[in-house]
């Protein structure tokens, strides 16, 4: 129900997952992996990166480093955003 203008889901958060890429090694080399091993992708840095809710797809966008007080953490800039206005 709505109160006032405003759903009270609007204030729940939700977990977005970033997907950078994916890695698709044999089952012995998985077996073989320890600290400092170096597992490759199917990206480069610069393609750009998946955004899902659940499995649903919801954007595109780029990688960054952000700056200021949160120097080193990375973030990331949309470049293409799903229509959710008839929901996820």
């Amino acid at each position: 129900m709505e109160r006032g203008g405003q759903n009270p889901f609007n204030r729940v958060p939700i977990e977005i997952t970033i997907s950078v890429g994916k890695a698709r090694p044999l089952v012995r080399d998985l077996l073989r992996l320890k600290p400092d091993a170096v597992l490759p992708l199917d990206k480069r840095v610069e393609d750009p990166v998946e955004l899902y809710v659940g499995d649903r797809l919801i954007a595109r966008g780029e990688l960054q480093e952000m700056e200021g007080d949160n120097a080193g953490q990375l973030a990331v800039r949309l470049t293409e955003v799903a229509d959710l206005k008839n929901g996820l």
